[in-house]
C-alpha cells in the first residue's frame, strides 16, 4: 500500500444541523453542517412543513416579477412598432384601397 494517501479520520466529528441539533459521528471532516437531521426531517417527525434553506421560494417570486415586467416592456414596444407602421408613408395604391 502507498503511504499517506488516505485522509485523516476523525472519530469524534461534530455534526451541526440548521435546526440547532448537534451530535457526533466518525468522518473525514472535523465539522459538518447539515440542513436536515433526524430531529427536524418531516419523515421522522411526522410534521408536514417546507424546508427552504436556499431561498428557492424567493428566487421563484423574483423570476415571476421579472417575467411580468418583461412582458409589459415587450407589449409597449410592440404597440410602438405598430404605431410606426401605421404612420409610414403609403403608396398611391394603398391610399386608394383605404378610401374604398
Amino acid at each position: 500500500m502507498k503511504a499517506k494517501i488516505h485522509p485523516t479520520y476523525f472519530p469524534e466529528a461534530k455534526v451541526v444541523c440548521s435546526c440547532g441539533n448537534t451530535f457526533t459521528t466518525g468522518s473525514t471532516k472535523e465539522h459538518i453542517k447539515a440542513d436536515v437531521c433526524h430531529k427536524c426531517h418531516p419523515y421522522y417527525t411526522g410534521e408536514h412543513r417546507f424546508l427552504d434553506t436556499k431561498g428557492r421560494v424567493e428566487k421563484f417570486q423574483i423570476k415571476q416579477k421579472q417575467a411580468k415586467e418583461y412582458k409589459e416592456k415587450t407589449a409597449s414596444k410592440k404597440a410602438k412598432t405598430e404605431e410606426q407602421k401605421e404612420r409610414e408613408t403609403k403608396s398611391l395604391r394603398e391610399l386608394l384601397e383605404e378610401s374604398k
